[in-house]
């Protein structure tokens, strides 16, 4: 056996993935750290609760865009692991995601088939030579760089451990594009599928169109470098809609949702079906003040800033009847 430094012949040696490559599997050899992820054999793994993955990458001085692909499903609940699960009671997820301990992006996971985006970009100077690029998700509870403000907000609103079980299904690591040529607007759908928006994950990823909100809340997240609106502010169109009535035979269930149904579309008759934004809160810096949001109709216009370095928690007013709505986004 022979020896150079700290090194021997009976050191593995490790090969890094090498830009552009997705990662599928939690079985690679790039993948060098975990922290209460489970690996997985046909997604890179699963959270016992929140977690870290460590990816060892070939930068070679370059930047790096990095895309994960999360989501949640019936086995996404604390305890997944023992075998005593305890329920999450239907509320949502609030999730922080972290990379080379800065957060990045959080995202909002509602139901147990929803999938998020997220993407970020890092630059030479945050990878270090050895090229470990780690990625934590924590529940907003956790952690530094969230203020009180929001969490008091959100407290009871969302799942605690709200990482628990989630999957992680893909990491993907490229060199960002040298221009990109997003549309000036974007549907509710891919707003939230372009990770700009969180709104509570996508059962489809194909969907487009309006995006429901149904947890009465949702985020808004720092835009790429030449990606949709960052050359200033964003106008998010809010609109709301009456739940069907259900198909199922005649019962006061379905009499209550015809009923909650005309009533809604009373109220778009007279122009009073707009929804409206309570408050914006910067999950770095607190609350922004009284939220820029000009009424059309029954349609909300809410102009912010594009956010650059945290995340923005945007809170609807309840809609008695109805179900808040995303209908597009346009880069001013």
């Amino acid at each position: 056996m022979s020896s150079t430094g700290p090194a021997t012949d009976l050191d593995q040696v490790v090969l890094p993935a090498i830009p552009p490559v997705h990662l599928l599997s939690g079985q690679v050899a790039a993948l060098q750290v975990t922290d209460r992820l489970h690996r997985g054999s046909q997604i890179v793994g699963r959270f016992e609760t929140s977690g870290l993955a460590g990816f060892k990458v070939s930068a070679q001085g370059r930047p790096l865009r990095v895309q994960l692909a999360l989501s949640a499903d019936e086995r996404s609940v604390s305890g997944w692991h023992t075998g005593r699960t305890d329920m999450t009671g239907g509320l949502p997820r609030l999730l922080q995601i972290r990379s080379q301990g800065r957060l990045r992006q959080c995202v909002l996971l509602r139901g147990r088939k929803a999938h998020a985006r997220v993407a970020f970009d890092l630059t030479p100077e945050e990878i270090p030579d050895d090229g470990l690029i780690c990625v934590e998700v924590l529940d907003i509870s956790e952690g530094d760089g969230v203020c009180d403000e929001l969490r008091q907000a959100v407290s009871g609103l969302v799942v605690a451990d709200g990482v628990a079980g989630v999957r992680l299904d893909k990491v993907v690591f490229e060199e960002p594009p040298a221009t990109d040529f997003d549309p000036d607007t974007l549907d509710g759908s891919r707003c939230e599928l372009y990770s700009l928006i969180s709104g509570g994950g996508l059962a489809n990823l194909n969907r487009q169109g309006v995006r429901p909100l149904r947890s009465g809340m949702f985020v808004i997240n720092p835009v790429l470098k030449d990606r949709f609106g960052s050359s200033g502010r964003i106008t998010l169109r809010l609109g709301t809609r009456a739940e069907p009535a259900s198909v199922i035979p005649a019962t006061w269930q379905r009499v209550n949702s015809e009923l909650r149904w005309l009533r809604h579309a009373t109220r778009k008759l007279l122009h009073a079906a707009a929804p409206s934004v309570e408050r914006v809160i910067s999950v770095r810096d607190g609350d922004m003040g009284t939220p820029d949001q000009v009424v059309h109709g029954n349609i909300t216009d809410l102009v912010l800033p594009g956010p650059a370095t945290s995340p923005l928690l945007v809170i609807m007013a309840p809609c008695h009847g109805a179900v808040p709505t995303l209908e597009s986004g346009t880069a001013c």
